[in-house]
């Protein structure tokens, strides 16, 4: 009977997922699901069980494609430059293989909905980091999956939103509601922690993406840093109980007071408090770990085992400490609290903010700026300051501790503020959580997680291979109240290198010296370069009505080295002149 169920099961995911294991010549061997709770979390999420499954089967081939040729470890002891490129081109198979499992899995969306990008990770050069570290291939603000006639239709609103003055989030959301048509927003990071892939650590790259029932309300393409604090639930029920305010701005001693209601009998020592760490942070969260050392918590550092037996990291990865959040007892019965604070990336801290409707954990946020050169809660402050004042530089001097500020300075945070306010960052709200960037205060999230690596936080697997083309990938599946992991066996159709040709984007094929006339060209080649030049060159692109205009002279070097662009360009130009009906759409500055 066993026997039965299990080919059931497996036969019943490979139909509902055929879409994505068609695309990638993945042959379905086995499926093993963990779950939380008694129902499928495909039953309880706002999704159709076909598209909640193909999500779960897009990030689990995300996870294998990355980790089979995204060349994990190629950047270990390379100069820098070299480094650089390796993560550039493990974010550019990452986000290929995400973008080619949602368009497939999108065929089969119901006739009204889309799917829109509304936050991705990797935009921008972190603060500090020069111009070749950021600016990473990514899925960004604006892509559209969905059937053809309902992408163009959204397609064209989204470009009147990024394009035409006056034109609102709210013109752009009631447009499309009055049409009938509904916007599931994303955001995504196709390759978390990428410098520990590039690096070949064994724990932490994962793919994640979230999936909401409503669009978010950012209006362009925005990355920035946000302050994030992230508490078990039961500490902010605590701190309501007893008229205690517990978010981003409380003190910290306020917020152990806190936790010792929710916990009584709680030692200090056994609060753990997990944050970015490193010599390079001082400036940023040094006032913040004094806050929590004068408490008398434990700050995590690199090599403290979580309760999984395996060690965490602080150098990057904000996202995954997430699930840890919350109490558990030792072997001497003791308590332990687990909770997250410091700073993240936008698309990441909005992430993990959204997980307060799937883990029973608080998250509250700030805004930060992209350079982000004042310690957290002086950063926070300075982002709600009026650039317009005509005191702005005199009270953002007065944050920085200084009588007068560097030249250009003020100008700088002026710029980053009027950036965000453009964006409809929420700036006129002190503290954030994940409701003030989604239109409906009801709304529903899906959470998809493939694991490239081991997972310190909950003890998942990263790919593992179990025999000569057979590989097992483990994801996760998590929305309100319910989860569930699920452990795919595949077993490739092809052999290795032709299987590498399935998850490479095509222009990386061209740029690796492959003829584009030596191949048999396809109808389908004009909307892989299409969406490839979407997401290896965003910052290169115009767009105008249905045409795409590409300009090389706004790529910068250090970002896309010259002989790459000289390449690609080559092979633009021979597909507009060979197959000029099938690329109508591309225009070459």
């Amino acid at each position: 009977m066993q026997d039965i169920e299990k080919r059931n099961l497996v036969a019943q995911w490979a139909f509902d997922t055929r879409p994505v294991l068609l695309r990638f010549h993945l042959w379905l061997e086995d499926v093993e699901v963990h779950r939380a709770q008694a129902e499928p979390v495909s039953a309880l999420t706002f999704t159709p069980r076909g598209i909640a499954r193909c999500l779960a089967m897009t990030s689990a081939a995300t996870a294998l494609g990355t980790r089979l040729f995204g060349d994990f470890g190629g950047g270990a002891g390379k100069d820098k430059q070299t480094y650089n490129q390796v993560k550039k081109a493990a974010d550019a198979i990452s986000a290929y293989v995400m973008s080619e499992g949602l368009w497939h899995l999108t065929r089969t969306l119901p006739e009204n909905h889309a799917i829109m990008v509304s936050l991705g990770e990797g935009l921008m050069p972190k603060a500090g980091e020069t111009p070749e570290m950021g600016a990473n291939p990514l899925l960004g603000f604006g892509r559209v999956y969905a059937r053809p006639e309902v992408a163009r239709t959204v397609d064209r609103r989204v470009r009147r939103l990024l394009n035409e003055p006056g034109h609102t989030f709210e013109h752009f959301h009631d447009w499309l509601t009055d049409r009938g048509i509904t916007i599931w927003g994303a955001a995504v990071d196709t390759l978390e922690n990428t410098s520990r892939f590039a690096e070949g650590k064994t724990t932490g790259p994962m793919v994640v993406f979230h999936l909401f029932d409503s669009p978010l309300t950012v209006t362009k393409p925005y990355e920035s840093y946000m302050g994030c604090l992230t508490v078990p639930r039961a500490v902010t029920d605590a701190a309501n109980a007893n008229a205690l305010l517990v978010d981003y701005r409380t003190p910290r001693r306020k917020v152990m007071e806190a936790i010792e209601l929710a916990y009584p009998g709680i030692e200090r020592k056994n609060v753990h408090v997990w944050t970015l760490r490193g010599k390079s942070r001082v400036g940023r969260l040094g006032k913040l770990w004094e806050e929590w050392t004068q408490a008398g918590a434990h700050l995590v550092d690199d090599g403290w085992k979580a309760p999984s037996g395996i060690e965490v990291f602080t150098d990057s990865g904000t996202y995954a400490p997430t699930f840890l959040v919350g109490s558990w007892k030792d072997a001497a019965g003791k308590t332990h609290v687990f909770l997250c604070d410091g700073y993240a990336a936008t698309a990441e801290a909005m992430q993990a903010a959204s997980l307060s409707e799937v883990l029973e954990v608080d998250a509250s946020m700030s805004i930060f700026s992209p350079s982000f050169d004042l310690p957290c809660r002086e950063e926070a402050l300075a982002m709600r300051l009026d650039p317009s004042a005509p005191d702005f530089a005199r009270r953002l001097a007065a944050l920085f501790g200084v009588p007068e500020l560097p030249a250009g300075k003020a100008q700088e945070y002026a710029e980053a503020i009027r950036e965000a306010a453009a964006t409809r960052m929420p700036l006129d709200k002190p503290v954030l959580h994940a409701d003030d960037f989604l239109p409906e205060k009801g709304w529903g999230v899906l959470a998809s997680i493939g694991y490239m690596c081991d997972d310190p936080y909950t003890g998942v697997p990263g790919v593992q291979q179990v025999g000569d083309g057979v590989y097992k990938v483990t994801t996760r599946l998590a929305t309100r109240h319910a989860s569930a992991l699920m452990t795919f066996t595949f077993r490739l159709m092809e052999t290795l290198e032709e299987t590498r040709l399935v998850f490479s984007p095509l222009l990386n094929r061209f740029l690796a010296g492959v003829d584009p006339a030596a191949r048999p060209v396809k109808v389908s080649d004009s909307g892989r370069i299409r969406n490839e030049l979407q997401t290896m060159m965003s910052q290169a692109l115009e767009h105008d009505g249905d045409k795409i205009r590409v300009h090389f002279d706004r790529v910068d070097e250090k970002v896309v080295p010259k002989d790459k662009l000289l390449a690609i360009r080559k092979v633009l130009e021979w597909y507009k002149a060979n197959h000029p009906v099938w690329f109508s759409w591309l225009e070459i500055g």
